[in-house]
């Protein structure tokens, strides 16, 4: 059994890492909060920017620009890939880097003789570099300080190697921000731009308000959006698609097409960034709950022992009062 001073040294420190993953978790849930104001703030413009982009090119089947055309053949691949700059943050980081390795073997298996990979962060660049793959740069501080104009560097020149016919297709691989409870991982194509996609689609599926992440209120922030696909499909009004472009539609794409390219490239990164938090924010909370249990049980087995070396001292005096 150890000793009362043992089962003390353990419960202090046990208490200091409690108070450490506290604090943790309110910052993650301060910077969880900024993150779901940028994501509030930039979404409206940025959907009903690409339902009207992908209008124009879903209803005008005589033009075509030179962001939709497939190249022949899939020589070189891009992929955009978000992470973290830092850990503690649950399996955000490796189901990002599973999910990179996945899509690497599977453009392998098809024959691709060039894979580059952009990794925003340092978790994905550390990868990266361990498995010998071709990086495209670093940028790693994108993945703390989401930035629109670093956004739009990076989607400058990806869109120029893909003109330029250097890269065949660029894939998006991140986590796509729900609610605080919920992050879904997503490899989406960026370029040529993907026109399969249903323009009725409901976007409208995140949660931007809460920032709780209990299993009840996950299960409740499920609930409720599913009501809320159930009203918008039931009760959403058709958008005003006839639209009069000057001085040409073609004109118009290849002016708008890049804004929507950098949009998504931001957006994604918005996501990944309020996807991290939300992680860390659960996984503090998780080992937080952890150490209060771990005290319980270690301030049980102080009593126990303190009460075990009052019974014994107890039993010497008597014992030696008799005698």
């Amino acid at each position: 059994m150890a000793s009362l001073k043992e089962v003390k040294n353990r419960i202090a420190s046990v208490n200091s890492t409690r108070k450490i993953t506290s604090a943790m978790k309110m910052v993650a849930s301060s910077k969880l909060h900024h993150a779901q104001q940028s994501i509030e703030r930039m979404l409206p413009y940025e959907e009903t920017l690409e339902r009207m982009l992908k209008t124009f090119l879903a209803t005008q089947p005589d033009i075509t620009t030179s962001f939709e055309h497939s190249h022949q053949g899939l020589k070189t691949v891009a992929l955009v890939v978000y992470a973290s700059n830092s850990s503690l943050c649950g399996g955000f980081n490796g189901n990002v880097i599973k999910e990179m390795v996945k899509a690497v073997n599977h453009y392998r298996e098809l024959g691709v003789e060039r894979i580059v990979i952009y990794p925003i962060g340092r978790k994905i660049a550390e990868k990266v570099n361990k498995m010998g793959l071709e990086s495209a740069g670093d940028f790693m501080h994108l993945a703390d300080k989401p930035n629109e104009a670093k956004c739009r560097e990076v989607s400058n020149n990806i869109i120029e190697k893909f003109l330029s016919g250097e890269y065949d297709r660029v894939d998006l691989i991140y986590h796509h921000f729900k609610s605080a409870g919920s992050q879904i991982l997503r490899r989406k194509q960026y370029l040529p731009i993907d026109l399969t996609t249903q323009l009725s689609e409901v976007k409208d599926d995140r949660d931007l308000q809460s920032n709780v992440a209990t299993a009840e209120t996950a299960a409740y922030a499920k609930a409720q959006g599913l009501n809320v696909i159930k009203y918008a499909e039931n009760n959403a009004k058709p958008l005003n698609d006839n639209y009069i472009v000057e001085p040409s539609l073609k004109v118009l794409l290849e002016k708008l097409l890049p804004k929507e390219l950098h949009l998504m490239l931001y957006t994604a990164l918005l996501d990944s960034n309020a996807s991290e938090h939300a992680a860390r924010m659960i996984a503090m909370q998780t080992a937080t709950d952890n150490a209060d249990e771990l005290l319980r049980v270690l301030r049980l087995q102080y009593n126990k022992t303190r009460q075990y070396a009052i019974t014994a001292e107890l039993l010497d005096i008597v014992g030696g009062s008799m005698q």
